[in-house]
Formats: C-alpha cells, structure tokens, sequence
C-alpha cells in the first residue's frame, strides 16, 4: 500500500485543474476485455508512472477474486493481489494531465471504493470522470464496432452534444462511480463499445481500437494504435473462419449486418468521412 492520499491542509493545488481522469474495471463492465485493454496501451504508450493504489482487502472477496502466486526472478514466491492502481501521464501533445484508474470490478463497499477514488482524483486536480465499457451486444464482427457516448452532466450533454443514458436496471461499478462522480461535483461521460455477444472471450481488440478512436476525437490527442490495427484484422479472420464452419452462426451474422447496414445508412456522410480523415492526418502527423 502506498504512502496516504490525502492532500496536507496548504498544499498547492496542482496547477493542471483540466487534469481529466480515465478508469476501466475488468469484469461486469469489459466484455472481451476491451475497455482494460485500451487503459493499458493508453498507460504504456504514455509512460504512465502508478502514484496511488487501493487496498484490496478493503473491497475484494479473494474468493471470488484470488491473488496469483508466481516465482520471481530471485526464485521466492510472490503474491499479485487484485489492486486498483492510480497512474499519471502526460497526454503529449496537448500537455493534459490524464489519470488512469485500473482494476477488478470490487466485491464490496462500492461507495466506499468510488469515494476513495473521487478523493485521490481530486488531490491530483481532477474534475472530470471518464469511464471506459464494453458490453455484449447484438452485432456483427463485420462491420465497424458501435461506441457510445453519454452523461447525465447537463453541462457534458451541451459541451458533447451527447445524450442522458436510457438505461434501466441492475448497474456496474462504472455506473455507480458516475453516480458518486456527479453528487460530488465532478462531470462525468462514460463510453461503451459494443462487442459481438458470439465472440465474447478476450482479446477483442477490434473494440479496443474502437474505444482508442472515439476517445482520440474526444480528447483531441492523437492516439498511436501500434499493432492494434493488425490485430484487430487478424481477429476478424479468425471469427470469419469460425463462422464459415457453423451455418447457423453465419447466417446469423447475415442477418445482423443487414440490420446494421439498414439502421447506419446516414453514416455514409460526408461528416462522417471528414472526420475520419482527419484522425488519420493527425496519426500521420505525429508519426512523422
């Protein structure tokens, strides 16, 4: 466990207060593993240095989650623990500061644990939380990966032009973290990448490169992708072959692209075209 959080009374406030916060949580909220998969190319692409971490013991069944026993290099016996870990980076070309909160969905004491995250993202001058999700979903690996965008921040909706969530019914921990992010005065925006419910094991690094996109045109930093890209198409292959073996499950996957080419005709926009050319410019830009 690290040193405590908490700010000493006449500290400096940092001087970055657009500092914004990204947190993802495996589990409930990371079908495929794709929003945890996009904190970590983000944390290493970035040099994210850990400042912080929450004590498991306060928050998880190890029953339920367990730690892992391995054998170090010096031959002794280590234990990992399922820690939530706080890492800070700078983005590069905007200069902002951007918190990268990781870890398992916890067992217990969800307020608790939100509060004490809300405590550390303000000591390090964050006011704004940003959630990273997937979920299972009704579409096909075909076409583009869905991602959403909404917040229940009346000032994010005008600043985003993005929409209250609808939905209803049993949450994660990344809907109670907005909850608990709102009431104490931050803003707040949570994304969701919809993943093909037929191909939910982990990797899906096609939502991961979906997630890594929206985000780059949210915070206006250009995104490296890495191998990302290749994966994702060596991914798709791989389920094209799967699904050429099963003709039910192919003509499934028919059915939901149809519906998906139906429902998404306007995408074909010249916005829509604008706007990808623009983040290839800005890839190739930072590249060079």
């Amino acid at each position: 466990m690290t040193e405590p959080h908490t700010r000493p009374a006449g500290a400096p406030v940092p001087e970055e207060p657009d500092a914004i916060l990204l947190a993802a949580f495996e589990g409930w909220n990371d079908a495929g593993s794709a929003a945890s998969s996009a904190l970590l190319h983000l944390s290493e692409l970035w040099g994210a240095e850990r400042v912080d971490e929450l004590d498991p013991e306060e928050y998880h069944d190890f029953q339920v989650n367990r730690p892992v026993s391995t054998v170090g290099d010096s031959g002794a016996r280590e234990l990992t623990w399922p820690t939530t870990t706080v890492s800070v980076a700078t983005a590069p070309t905007s200069g902002r500061r951007v918190v990268l909160v990781h870890g398992i969905e916890p067992s217990m004491r969800w307020r608790s644990y939100c509060a004490e995250i809300l405590e550390i993202a303000a000591s390090l001058g964050t006011r704004t939380v940003v959630t990273l999700g997937a979920l299972l979903a009704d579409v096909p690996h075909t076409r583009p990966i869905p991602v959403t965008l909404t917040s229940d921040d009346p000032a994010v909706q005008a600043l985003l032009e993005v929409e209250a969530s609808t939905y209803e019914g049993p949450t994660g921990i990344t809907g109670v973290l907005h909850h608990e992010a709102q009431d104490a005065g931050f803003h707040s925006l949570a994304v969701w990448a919809a993943v093909p419910h037929y191909v939910a094991h982990p990797p899906s690094p096609k939502a991961t490169v979906a997630l890594l996109t929206r985000l780059e045109t949210f915070l206006g930093e250009p995104i490296p992708l890495g191998d990302l890209p290749e994966d994702a198409e060596a991914w798709q292959h791989g389920v094209d072959e799967l699904a050429s073996e099963d003709s039910e499950i192919a003509e499934y996957v028919q059915q939901l692209e149809e519906a998906k080419d139906t429902a998404e005709l306007p995408e074909a926009s010249g916005e829509a075209i604008a706007r990808e050319f623009e983040q290839y410019l800005r890839r190739r830009d930072k590249g060079s």
